[in-house]
């Protein structure tokens, strides 16, 4: 590989934006990349990129990336602009590091990988779960036999999210803006690497059966889901199942279990941790590594490795993705099965017995309204 630092755009330095401007950081004093470029609408102050050399500040990308000479572009903007801006950046020749989800719906994603097949460049989409080690060791682990049979596979996520949160941009918490799908659901957004996940370890990256099932619901005053479950069949038949809320009594580290007809195994994703239990054996627990997207994009690009997570691996979770979109609205929760406080960074929603619910959810590989939960009592399990 090439010791000459791979020049990188980013574009979206704010909110998550801030992440990936302490991985450019940390890759840049590798030696790896080389920050030259910022796009954002609110540019930078000179203090946020100190240290990291010049750096141009643009609002537009193709300039940015013509001026900069950009081989890599890291696009981290608002849901509903990806599309634009992906094709922007291949048009002017810089491969892709693409936040999930990819796009707001299938007829996008389809033009996306469309447009990245046209260019002959590379794009790597940010589900950085999927470049965790954990993932394909759980799949060597059901390979091999070692919980006999696949019988499910459940996800659980149990999260706070005040109201601050949906009040940080105007398309958080949306379904569509000014006209443009959004999709910024707890299944579609903060909760997208456990669908994801959940997908690659079934097999089903890249299709899953037509038949999808979902229950959506809000507590907070939003268009969109922020407690909600979703069921679909891997293509050998395997029933997956998350169910997921950010209106969660105590927060705790997402997971899925891979239920087996001797034993189960538990990944908790954001962990890298795989946990195996068997009958008659003490359980055993392998922490993982993880490879940074980032890296694996610029090895691609520099010294053919493997692409971890491109388009196509995205592909199952963008059906889930628009199944969602093209679900009615959420129900809202009855505010008899709240319980809301204020907190110093806003009103903090718990949706009556939900943190219970989801992980039985996991357990049985069941949605809600099956698991008796009375406010999902008014849905009925919807079918896209």
């Amino acid at each position: 590989m090439s010791q000459t630092p791979v020049p990188v755009v980013l574009v979206g330095a704010h909110g998550h934006g801030r992440s990936h401007l302490r991985n450019l950081r940390a890759l840049a004093e590798e030696g790896l990349v080389r920050l030259a470029g910022v796009c954002d609408l609110v540019p930078l102050p000179d203090a946020d990129l100190a240290g990291f050399g010049p750096v141009a500040q643009d609002g537009d990308l193709a300039a940015l990336i013509a001026r900069t000479g950009a081989r890599v572009t890291i696009l981290c903007t608002p849901i509903h602009t990806h599309l634009p801006l992906a094709r922007t950046a291949l048009a002017a020749g810089s491969h892709l590091l693409l936040e999930k989800p990819p796009t707001a719906t299938a007829t996008e994603f389809a033009a996306l990988r469309a447009a990245v097949a046209d260019s002959g460049l590379a794009c790597q989409v940010g589900f950085q779960s999927l470049g965790s080690a954990a993932v394909p060791a759980v799949r060597a682990l059901i390979a091999e036999g070692a919980i006999g049979a696949v019988r499910g596979i459940g996800g659980a996520g149990t999260w706070i999210r005040t109201s601050a949160y949906y009040a940080r941009a105007a398309w958080a918490g949306r379904r569509v803006l000014a006209g443009h799908d959004v999709v910024d659901g707890a299944l579609t957004n903060p909760f997208a690497h456990a669908v994801a996940t959940a997908l690659a370890v079934a097999g089903a990256q890249e299709a899953v059966g037509d038949a999808i099932e979902l229950e959506l619901f809000h507590a907070h005053p939003i268009e969109s889901d922020d407690t909600s479950c979703v069921r679909v069949r891997a293509p050998d038949g395997t029933p997956i199942s998350v169910a997921v809320t950010l209106c969660a009594r105590t927060h705790r580290p997402p997971h899925l279990v891979v239920h087996g007809a001797a034993g189960r195994i538990t990944l908790y994703y954001t962990l890298d941790e795989v946990r195996l239990e068997r009958p008659g054996e003490p359980p055993r627990t392998i922490v993982y590594g993880r490879t940074d997207l980032l890296r694996n994009l610029v090895e691609h690009v520099e010294g053919g490795a493997p692409l971890l997570v491109p388009p196509e691996a995205t592909a199952g979770f963008t059906a889930v993705l628009d199944a969602v979109r093209r679900a009615p609205d959420p129900l809202p929760v009855p505010e008899e099965f709240q319980e809301v406080t204020e907190e110093a960074d806003g009103t903090h929603r718990v949706v009556a017995g939900v943190d219970d619910l989801v992980a039985l959810s996991a357990e049985r590989v069941a949605l809600f309204s099956e698991l008796g939960a009375p406010w999902a009592a008014l849905a009925q399990p919807g079918r896209a």
